[in-house]
Order: structure tokens, then sequence, then C-alpha cells
């Protein structure tokens, strides 16, 4: 796999960095999402770089009160040490959540009810989300300013083209913008931005004892993969050689071949 060099990711960042400043000043009231997660926290870190150290709008963890004790530890310490405006969205229980969805996609649906509850009681017109393209094969189709109707929903087949970085940002009364500013970026690409610039990660992204999580997601639907991977350098260098998905731990991704598209038709990040 061919590395990336210092200049292409300093393109990268300057491009993100770029969208980041477009939502701001075009897409108001604006939050983002903070899952704790590798990308999200690259975001942030990202959103520091673009406002001079302040990250000026608030940062939401949808919790459903099963993350790992490491990543509510991560949370605490990070929003100390940068100042952020960090709040917790409680999601709806699982019994008030579609019951014709597997069990794993079920509880991982939760949280597009405590966003769309989120959503509603704030009337956000943008919500910013560390998505990437590579992740999964349903974020490949999605748009940088991505619309979204009121109940969240998102119609794939009626997304604006956005032909030389030019964005739509307006939307009807009660729509509103979920915004990618790490689209174009691969997983390798957030781990090489990582290691170089220093972002603090949750210590589960290393291996303990030949285990370590690729992807974090709540506990009772994420597991760890088989890694001896112990230092950032280590991940590197796993994920150049690797064919396995990233999401390989994510117990929804292998219930229903549509469980990913049904989450995501209806609001899912």
């Amino acid at each position: 796999m061919q590395e990336r060099s210092p200049s292409l990711l300093d393109e990268l960042e300057a491009r993100s960095i770029a969208i980041l400043r477009e939502a701001y000043f075009r897409v108001s009231p604006l939050m983002m999402l903070w899952s704790m997660g590798k990308d999200s926290t690259a975001l942030l870190w990202l959103t520091r770089k673009a406002f001079f150290g302040a990250v000026p709008f608030p940062v939401v963890l949808l919790d459903t009160e099963m993350e790992l004790p490491e990543v509510y530890d991560f949370r605490d310490e990070l929003a100390a040490a940068w100042k952020l405006d960090v709040r917790n969205e409680l999601c709806p229980p699982e019994a008030s959540i579609d019951p014709s969805l597997p069990p794993a996609t079920r509880a991982a649906a939760r949280k597009t009810a405590g966003l769309r509850a989120l959503i509603d009681r704030g009337k956000y017109r943008g919500v910013i989300v560390g998505i990437r393209r590579d992740e999964q094969a349903t974020r490949a189709k999605e748009r940088i300013f991505s619309p979204r109707a009121p109940d969240g929903a998102w119609d794939v087949k009626r997304q604006p083209a956005e032909l030389w970085d030019v964005y739509h940002t307006d939307v009807p009364d009660g729509h509103h913008l979920r915004i990618h500013p790490l689209l174009h970026w691969t997983e390798l690409d957030v781990w090489r931005y990582t290691q170089r610039e220093n972002i603090p990660i949750v210590p589960l992204y290393l291996a303990r004892d030949g285990k370590r999580y690729r992807s974090l997601g709540e506990k009772n639907i994420t597991n760890p993969i088989a890694s001896n991977a112990a230092t950032i350098a280590d991940i590197i260098a796993e994920l150049e050689s690797t064919t396995t998905s990233e999401r390989a731990g994510r117990v929804m991704d292998h219930e229903a071949e549509d469980a990913f598209e049904r989450l995501r038709t209806g609001g899912y990040m």
C-alpha cells in the first residue's frame, strides 16, 4: 500500500479545516458528535487548529450508557484539558426502538433516536460527524454536506453535486445537514496523522494480551480483534498489510446483509 507523504497529510488537513470553517460560517446552530474514537478525536484536533485552539460549538456524546469505561475516562480527561463544551445526550431505551431490527442493529439504532431528539430540542441545522468513505460501502455514497429530512432520513438518490468544492448549505426549515470533514480520509491517513500530531487516543486501540479494538463501539455490540500492535507505529504497519475490514469487530455488521443500510437510511451516523 502506498504511503502518504507529509505533503499529502498537509493537504488532507487543509481541506478538512476549510470544510470546518465553511460549516461554522454558513450553518447555525451547529454541533459536533464525539464518540471518543480515533476519527472524531482527530476531527476535534483539526477543529482546534481551524479556530486557533478553541472548539466554538458544543461537542456531544450520544450516550447509551454502554460505552467502555476507558472511553468515559478519556472523555473527561480530554474535555478538561481542551476546555470543551461537552454535552451528554442520553439515548432512548432499546424497548422504544423498531423491534423488526436485528438485536445488535437495534441497540445501535438507539443513537439515531438520541440524535433525532437532540436535533429537535436544539433546532440544530448542522451536525459535524467524523465518518469516512472507506469505512463502509454505504458511507462511500455520502456527500460532505449531506442534507437530511426532519426525521434524519438520508435519501442517497437526492444528494446535491459537490463539484469544485462548492457546497450546498441551505436546507428547508426542520431539515438539517450532516457535515463530514473527514470523508476524504482513509483509516491509515487518520493513524498517520494521529502519529504525526501526537493526538491522544483511547488506550483500547493498543494491543493488550494479544487483542485490541480496531473500532470503538458500545461494549454490548463491539468486540476486540486479534492483534499485537502495541503502538501507533505497529497499528500503521498492521493496516498496511491487512485485508480485514475495519468494522470486523462490530456485531451489527454481521447480523443481516441490509442491517447497516437500514440504519443509515433511517438517520444513523
